[in-house]
């Protein structure tokens, strides 16, 4: 019996986690399709060992397969579930395809897909993928307009996204930020909002600065801990790499080689906007997000409700509106959000018929 091994080292610049899953399930696909093979993952290197002359045609598709994996993850990591598709679209027999619902096509395409990745000129794909994993599941757009949200951030260099509660503005946007660290492309992950009430006053809190405006980013320090860990990211904390602060800590500043987010955009003035805007710099891109239905201000204008209508149509410079279809929390949520959007629309619509009475008065 021949036994043959072939070794496929990940480079240095991907995450071997994100490219082969939480616990090397994205792998584990690959070993369900090929039975007669054994596939070893030890660190960043995989080993596909063939056992006799009849697996080697397979031990050489396996090889193929792990090397698209690869591929992908310099732009959009397969999950297991994308991988599984794959792989049943391209490893089973004719018979078998055919008398499956959800194949035909469906499966040549995928096949098409395949095939353009191995060529090595797939271009990134328009739906896209696992963006990171957060406490061990895959981190990716769920909806049209999240995809939308999702494409806009690859394309421009600033990205407004506006939408009610629960449709993953803050998340998906944090996920980029952590992937494009990950991938070394930035140095920095700065995260900010303003630390405004919520239409309640909190009083005194005791302790240092941090403390103080710690309850106003807590939701930021969920997202990133759920991502890097809460231990990576008390380090990443400790030595500046993320930084997490209220907007006024931004006055001044030209912030290089980052992500920068600002969260509940919709508390911004229009000066703070404008200041947050300008502390745009090189290889630098920046995620606005906020509901413009939610404003916690005592001021006539929100920033985020003016900016649309002041940058739109500038180029590098996009706009992606998220609705209550969008909603990835409990159904629940959505429901909540048409409701008080059919509200706003009737007071809206009476407001302007007792403006029309009164003019005719």
């Amino acid at each position: 019996m021949t036994t043959t091994t072939r070794t496929i080292t990940i480079p240095s610049q991907l995450d071997p986690v994100a490219v082969f899953g939480p616990v090397d399930e994205v792998i584990r696909q690959v070993e369900h399709a090929f039975p007669d093979l054994t596939i070893i993952v030890r660190g960043d290197r995989v080993a596909i060992v063939s056992h006799s002359k009849s697996t080697e045609s397979q031990a050489s598709r396996a090889e193929d397969v792990i090397h698209t994996i690869i591929q992908a993850a310099y732009s959009a990591p397969m999950d297991a579930d994308t991988v599984r598709r794959l792989l049943d679209q391209d490893v089973l027999p004719n018979k078998v395809r055919a008398e499956h619902p959800g194949y035909g096509r469906s499966a040549e395409r995928g096949r098409a897909s395949l095939g353009a990745a191995r060529s090595g000129d797939a271009r990134k794909p328009r739906i896209p993928g696992v963006i990171t994993f957060a406490a061990g599941q895959p981190v990716r757009a769920k909806t049209a307009g999240q995809i939308a949200y999702v494409n806009a951030v690859d394309a421009h260099t600033i990205t407004f996204a506006i939408g009610p509660a629960g449709t993953g503005k803050t998340y998906l946007a944090v996920a980029k930020a952590v992937r494009a660290f990950q991938d070394r492309r930035i140095r920095r992950i700065i995260l900010t909002r303003p630390a405004v009430e919520a239409g309640e006053n909190l009083g005194f809190l005791p302790g240092t600065l941090n403390d103080k405006v710690d309850p106003y980013l807590r939701p930021l320090y969920d997202a990133l801990s759920d991502m890097l860990g809460p231990d990576q990211l008390h380090r990443y904390l400790d030595d500046g790499t993320i930084e997490v602060a209220p907007l006024a800590y931004m006055r001044g500043r030209t912030l290089n080689d980052a992500y920068v987010i600002l969260d509940e955009a919709q508390n911004t003035t229009e000066q703070q906007m404008k200041m947050f805007l300008t502390r745009l710099g090189f290889n630098t891109t920046m995620i606005i997000t906020g509901d413009v239905t939610q404003v916690d201000l005592a001021v006539p204008r929100s920033g985020l409700a003016t900016i649309e209508g002041i940058l739109g149509g500038i180029d590098d410079i996009a706009f992606a509106h998220l609705d209550a279809g969008d909603v990835v929390r409990h159904e629940l949520v959505g429901r909540i959000v048409e409701a008080y959007d059919r509200h706003d629309a009737t007071r809206a619509r009476r407001n302007r018929g007792k403006e029309s009475r009164e003019d005719a008065q």
